[in-house]
């Protein structure tokens, strides 16, 4: 294997992309934040809906937001602010996670939209040459954090894709990386396999847990989750009943014991296989991921998605060869091959590991290429003041 090649933090994480991360902490200035990091190559924004209102929802979006500043793949970050009151908070716990530099651009204190804009492309402009001058070294395989994510599912995802993507991510927590499962509503129906995979049962319990809490809080709203699930789109991939998809989605993780669960954009402390409690939306997943420090993403997909990240690379990989081909500028990897008899299981987990460490010593992947770095914040209680 060619060694891997990263960015060395001072509080010793690791980067896998070194850009600048222009963060707006107010959602009058997610358009400003874009238009900056349009400007500066080397530069990625993170629009938002978030207004600063205190609502049940507040410590997940704090939470949220602080997480992905802190995320090791920014060299440093550009927050935009309007002074308002949890701004201040939002920074304090990005710094309290990491020796990034971390600067502030105040609009009040700027006093117009384009006093702001024209004082933030210059902070950027040079933390971006600043990062320039840094270079990869030698990194350990625990400085990968892969998170495993699925979208769009069909009758082949638990046959190729997910079970491939499931030998690469064995592969790695056997060489001492951190592996993250998510998406709650993916494994209902399958929570019990994978606590019996705990590496105790405090954890095997605590998989079981989560997933309870998820269904509890979707039927108090009102809605069976189950007679909701599969999706029109997975029927129309070939699925049938909410336990198929489940079985064919917890392949993602492969045959790892797993170590531990996680809150949304909570941080995995040690190196091993984990479930993070996610919702099943993409976007919001792969938000949750970012927070938690999630430094690289797999994405399989049967029936196609451009979904992709400002922070992290996310690696596309089709589940059948027809929607490959019809998707060549989104999709990095196919592993419909094994449907078709072209190579075996073991064969294409060994291609996407060794995708893994390409795009995690720099290669671009299709969605990077594209510039497709969709963000959103989950809410799990709506904004209700209280």
């Amino acid at each position: 294997m060619a060694p891997l090649m990263a960015f060395a933090r001072a509080d010793n994480r690791w980067g896998l992309r070194n850009h600048v991360l222009v963060l707006p902490l107010h959602s009058a200035l997610s358009s400003t934040a874009r238009e900056i990091a349009d400007a500066i190559p080397g530069a990625v924004a993170l629009g938002h809906d978030w207004s600063g209102e205190d609502d049940n929802d507040l410590e997940r979006v704090i939470s949220t937001l602080s997480g992905c500043a802190a995320n090791p793949n920014n060299h440093s970050v550009v927050f935009l602010t309007l002074e308002t009151p949890f701004e201040k908070e939002i920074v304090f716990r990005a710094s309290s996670m990491s020796a990034q530099s971390l600067l502030e651009v105040s609009l009040p204190q700027m006093g117009s939209i384009a006093a702001l804009t024209v004082s933030a492309k210059e902070i950027t402009a040079n933390l971006v040459v600043q990062a320039s001058l840094e270079h990869r070294v030698e990194a350990p395989w625990s400085a990968i954090l892969l998170g495993l994510e699925c979208g769009g599912s069909d009758a082949l995802s638990g046959i190729t894709a997910n079970p491939a993507l499931g030998i690469a991510s064995d592969r790695l927590v056997g060489l001492g990386a951190t592996s993250v499962l998510g998406e709650t509503t993916e494994i209902l129906g399958a929570e019990h396999l994978l606590a019996a995979r705990a590496i105790d049962p405090e954890v095997g319990k605590r998989i079981v847990a989560t997933v309870a809490r998820y269904e509890s809080s979707i039927n108090y709203e009102g809605i069976d989750l189950r007679g909701a699930q599969p999706s029109r789109g997975n029927i129309e991939g070939g699925l049938s009943t909410l336990e198929e998809k489940s079985l064919g989605a917890a392949k993602k993780a492969g045959n790892a014991p797993f170590t531990g669960v996680l809150e949304f954009a909570e941080i995995p402390q040690i190196p091993g296989l984990y479930f993070m409690d996610t919702p099943g939306h993409d976007i919001e997943q792969l938000a949750g991921f970012a927070a938690g420090h999630i430094n690289i993403v797999v994405f399989t997909s049967g029936r196609g998605t451009p979904t992709g990240s400002p922070i992290m690379p996310v690696i596309k990989v089709s589940t059948n060869t027809p929607m490959f081909e019809s998707l060549t500028d989104l999709i990095d990897l196919d592993a419909g091959t094994i449907a078709e008899g072209l190579e075996t299981l073991e064969e294409t987990g060994a291609r996407i590991f060794d995708e893994i460490c390409e795009v995690a010593n720099g290669k671009l992947t299709r969605a990077e290429r594209g510039g497709h770095q969709e963000f959103a914040l989950s809410r799990m209680y709506g904004t209700v003041l209280g």
